[in-house]
């Protein structure tokens, strides 16, 4: 999987951006006319010629105020001079110009997609893929790692949270958009594709690290959990990697074993949750809490929208300690959020990545569909989850990564807590050692 995105499912609202950024299709402004004709003015208004309300401005009827010519200009002059003519097909070009169009706003949320980028944004949320299990977004112009997905190919081969990608099979991804990265790094399982990357605090600049890494089926398991007993007390652990479908559910499960079983506390890890659904969001939320507003949305012309906690509280008064790091993203972090805002849980970790927008699906005709920033996410107390994201009451990094060449515990090996930096504060937390700053 690569990338994160909440969103509600009817209609699907993406609150996210890392999964598939799309492939972007500039136009050039200089271009030739054809024999016989003058030279094009350079300027806009030489070039395309628009309705009053559209000059410069925004066009709130674009089929009848702005004159589309240049784009069939642009057109006629691909198939009168392009060195291979073959290549100017009329599918390409029009995914190229509705996904220009969307790359034109400098929102890296809004993105148009085409079948196979639809197809593979749907998968990353059910959570079944092939690649090198890694999510990606880009800031500050570079595609980052947010994280390399537990037990996965990119795990195993020492990929890190905030590695930068620079090169994949030695082509260099400077001026490639997150689309054009994810859909070379991903491929057939069995498969290999050779990553180099940068690396924050490493002399990376000078000697770049180079990681080979072969493709795999990647499945993403919603759900894992422990108990944890100790000082004469049990607590209950459970991980949500993702709010995909289903995934509520599935926590809701473990969630009510715990209670049945009286546990002391609960840890509820949302670290690396780069996140999904947002009415999971809510549901998750609303286990916890009786009553109250889980976020606010804040929508185009300042109209704000809320959404509140539903339903019968599961664990209303059991203590709570939620885990976050930079890796935890969207809806993950407006469950975070709301839990620090009502005052029922304390969040032990780093600050989580700082992702603010709601992105809407639209379905359109032939299998493409558009992820449209629609709105803002607010937490209870008003707080810019994009700007600001949240900030732990415990600030606790996270335990070193294994040495280069070590490699990381297989999946299904014994879990040791106190070998996790921030699930053993957690447990502190719990016990009453340790409290919020």
């Amino acid at each position: 999987m690569m990338g994160f995105v909440p969103i509600r499912q009817a209609p699907l609202r993406a609150a996210a951006g890392i999964l598939l950024l799309l492939l972007g299709w500039q136009l050039g402004v200089a271009h030739e006319r054809n024999s016989g004709r003058a030279h094009a003015n350079p300027s806009v208004s030489g070039l395309i010629s628009l309705g009053l309300s559209a000059s410069g401005m925004t066009a709130q009827n674009p089929r009848r105020d702005v004159d589309s010519s240049l784009l069939w200009e642009v057109w006629d002059q691909l198939n009168d001079h392009y060195i291979d003519p073959e290549k100017v097909q009329v599918t390409p070009l029009m995914y190229g110009a509705a996904e220009g169009m969307a790359r034109a706003l400098g929102d890296p949320y809004t993105v148009f997609m085409t079948p196979k980028e639809n197809t593979a944004f749907r998968d990353g949320l059910s959570g079944n893929l092939e690649g090198i299990g890694a999510e990606l977004t880009v800031r500050d112009g570079l595609v980052l790692v947010v994280l390399p997905l537990k037990g996965s190919p990119s795990e195993r081969a020492g990929l890190r949270t905030k590695d930068a990608i620079l090169e994949v099979d030695g082509k260099s991804v400077e001026g490639w958009s997150l689309s054009e990265v994810v859909s070379h790094i991903r491929g057939p399982k069995g498969t290999p594709v050779t990553i180099k990357i940068g690396r924050p605090g490493a002399e990376t600049s000078t000697s770049p690290l180079v990681l080979t890494i072969t493709r795999e089926a990647i499945h993403i398991p919603s759900v894992e959990s422990h108990s944890i007993d100790t000082a004469g007390k049990s607590f209950g652990y459970v991980a949500l990697n993702q709010f995909g479908e289903g995934s509520i559910a599935e926590l809701k499960k473990e969630l009510q074993a715990f209670k049945n079983r009286r546990m002391d506390g609960v840890i509820l890890d949302l670290r690396n949750n780069g996140g999904g659904y947002l009415d999971g969001a809510v549901d998750l939320v609303s286990l916890f809490v009786a009553k109250g507003i889980v976020v606010e949305v804040e929508r185009r012309g300042s109209v704000t929208e809320t959404e509140s906690v539903h339903g019968t509280t599961l664990l209303p008064d059991i203590p709570l300690v939620v885990l976050q790091n930079e890796g935890t993203a969207s809806a993950s972090e407006i469950v975070s959020g709301a839990l620090q805002d009502h005052h029922r849980a304390t969040i032990v970790g780093v600050k989580s990545f700082g992702k603010g927008t709601v992105q809407e699906v639209v379905d359109l005709e032939g299998g493409v569909s558009m992820r449209i920033t629609v709105a803002r996410w607010l937490t209870p107390n008003g707080k810019n989850l994009g700007k600001e994201g949240v900030h732990p009451d415990i600030v606790v990094e996270p335990s070193k990564a294994p040495a280069e060449g070590v490699k990381p515990p297989p999946v299904g090996a014994p879990w040791d807590w106190k070998a996790d930096a921030q699930a053993a504060a957690a447990v502190d937390v719990l016990l009453g050692k340790r409290e919020a700053q």
